[in-house]
């Protein structure tokens, strides 16, 4: 296995990932697999695929300095603007590519999962264009903070249920969504959101999402006259934006960093354990049990990562750190103050760890750092406003 190319037999990165599944959704995954490798071979589909990203999602997205935030910092700050795609989220890259696949396998219907909801409306997005049918799972939890994101859904035609097991967060929204399938794989594609899941979906979504890995190492060869950024950052939950950015860098001397929930640091706090389908480092009690995680950010929600983030780590070519959610709020606000951009919760948490290492050892002075902006913050206001006050 070439590093963050193919994985290897049964979908394994390393000892992760893999395809741990009820025999009822087998046949569906080898459907999956042998449709994305027909598709991804044909230089048709990936025509139609780029036509789409270009002339429908606005890609590419820009590189943008932030020279107030750099000047204050203390290192030269790049973020990859993934929030002015259309839907504001890098999670249309990834549903565009699906929802392509849906129509190539002769399928009417998505169901997807979300947790910001940020998938759940690029879903909706792309069932409307194509005209299939479309229901999205999302905890109650999220239904609840994310009221504007249940909105747009319905607004572009599709069903949102409610999910009431467990967390009520984003993993019982994939638990449901699976449910889905099994009992309706005839007509029902299941458009997940991240790299994650069973064999080929952290293959699949991470090719997906690779273009904006290399969109961004030609844009930075360009502004840094031929050299690489000496740090690419990303937040991760499931893992997509980080995982699609680091496919363009992996084979750079660039150092990887990926920005975890304090909450749900599945890297730094978790063990080898199965969930979704997957091998993958998971938070567990001393019975195996899956424990809950905790973030102020709805997608970064999720007690498990990407299978190739897990090996990643593993072998020491990338590295998962975290942030709490005080420090996330105040990186919310030094963004939107210096730079005009306000983020969205998940991609603040990178915001938070740069902020509190640059200058130290972690971060040295004077070094350049690429950062994916996953998401815009309109989807979160609401909940930052009821936590910082009307004023703050």
């Amino acid at each position: 296995m070439t590093m963050m190319g193919e994985p290897g037999d049964d979908g394994r990165f390393g000892e992760f990932g893999g395809r741990f599944l009820p025999e009822s959704l087998v046949p569906a995954c080898l459907e999956l697999e042998k449709a994305f490798r027909s598709a991804w071979g044909d230089q048709s589909f990936r025509d139609e695929y780029a036509a789409l990203l270009r002339d429908y999602a606005g890609r590419p997205t820009p590189v943008t300095e932030c020279k107030r935030l750099s000047e204050q910092l203390g290192v030269r700050v790049l973020l990859k603007r993934e929030d002015l795609t259309h839907t504001g989220s890098h999670k249309i890259n990834n549903v565009l590519g699906q929802a392509l696949l849906t129509k190539r396998m002769g399928k009417q219907r998505m169901v997807a999962e979300t947790g910001a909801g940020q998938h759940g409306v690029a879903t909706a997005t792309a069932a409307a264009l194509f005209g299939l049918e479309c229901v999205v799972y999302m905890g109650e939890v999220d239904v609840e903070r994310q009221a504007l994101n249940v909105f747009r859904m319905q607004l572009l035609g599709a069903e949102v249920r409610p999910v009431s097991s467990g967390s009520r967060t984003l993993k019982d929204a994939i638990n449901e969504a699976l449910r889905d399938w099994v009992a309706t794989v005839e007509t029902t594609h299941y458009c997940l959101g991240s790299v994650m899941g069973p064999h080929p979906y952290p293959w699949m979504v991470r090719e997906l999402q690779r273009v904006v890995g290399e969109e961004a190492f030609r844009q930075c060869r360009e502004l840094l006259d031929g050299a690489d950024p000496d740090y690419v950052m990303a937040c991760v939950g499931g893992g997509s934006n980080a995982a699609g950015t680091f496919a363009g860098f992996v084979d750079t001397d660039a150092k990887l960093i990926g920005v975890e929930a304090a909450g749900g640091a599945a890297i730094s706090h978790g063990i080898p354990g199965v969930v979704h389908g997957s091998k993958s480092m998971l938070l567990q009690d001393e019975h195996g049990q899956v424990v809950e995680a905790h973030s102020i950010s709805a997608g970064l929600d999720y007690p498990g990562i990407g299978p190739e983030h897990a090996f990643l780590s593993a072998i020491g070519r990338a590295r998962y750190v975290e942030a709490g959610d005080d420090e996330v709020l105040a990186a919310l606000q030094l963004l939107a103050r210096t730079e005009g951009i306000i983020p969205a919760l998940e991609p603040a948490h990178a915001i938070a760890w740069l902020a509190r290492e640059a200058g130290t050892d972690e971060l040295p002075a004077g070094s350049t750092v690429l950062v994916t902006m996953s998401g815009r913050g309109d989807k979160d206001a609401e909940q930052v406003m009821g936590l910082l006050g009307p004023n703050p």
